[in-house]
């Protein structure tokens, strides 16, 4: 029974110091903001990634604009409607949006598809800071041969400061540090 013990309270210990070390590591800013890509790819599922993805293109910092992982049915108008961006024809004919993803490697296999129909080469990648490092991960996986530039997202609702002291913020990076190990050890 001791053995037992002390084994569980050994991999609560080296949990919890993954964990700490998983979050530390997370980017805290975007590390190349100025540098132009192919394509700018935003991963659907969290605030503030739309906007960004949408701003980046009107700076130019990208040809297109494909969102991956949208609801069937959902139509460009309505994606810049709900995004509250302008819905000029310049915007409708730069936006791509992908429906057959429903995770991250998805997303990653969506991108790759249609990445490989434009015959891009590099790709600005715009997701929430703590969904980067699987994001990266998958995306390194599915298109080795593509240039990745990680274009992080802060969203208000996820305080990276002080995380361990919100309970929502807590169980989304354990959640999210969970993934992260599945992906990286899990073979597929």
């Amino acid at each position: 029974m001791r053995f037992v013990s002390l084994s569980i309270l050994a991999l609560l210990l080296v949990g919890t110091i993954g964990l700490a070390r998983f979050v530390t590591g997370l980017p805290t800013a975007v590390s190349i903001p100025d540098q132009k890509s192919d394509a700018i790819i935003v991963l659907t599922g969290g605030s503030g990634r739309l906007v960004e993805g949408l701003e980046l293109l009107e700076r130019g910092l990208g040809d297109k604009l494909f969102v991956s992982g949208v609801y069937r049915g959902v139509d460009v108008e309505e994606l810049l409607r709900v995004a509250r961006a302008d819905g000029g024809s310049d915007n409708v004919a730069r936006v791509a949006l992908g429906h057959e993803a429903d995770d991250t490697r998805g997303n990653a296999m969506e991108t790759a598809a249609w990445m490989s129909k434009q015959s891009y080469g590099s790709l600005r990648l715009v997701t929430a800071a703590y969904h980067m490092p699987r994001s990266l991960l998958e995306f390194h996986r599915a298109m080795p041969e593509i240039t990745l530039i990680a274009h992080p997202v802060f969203p208000d609702s996820v305080p990276l400061r002080d995380w361990w002291r919100h309970p929502g913020t807590l169980m989304l990076l354990v959640s999210e540090y969970g993934k992260y190990l599945l992906s990286r050890f899990v073979i597929r």
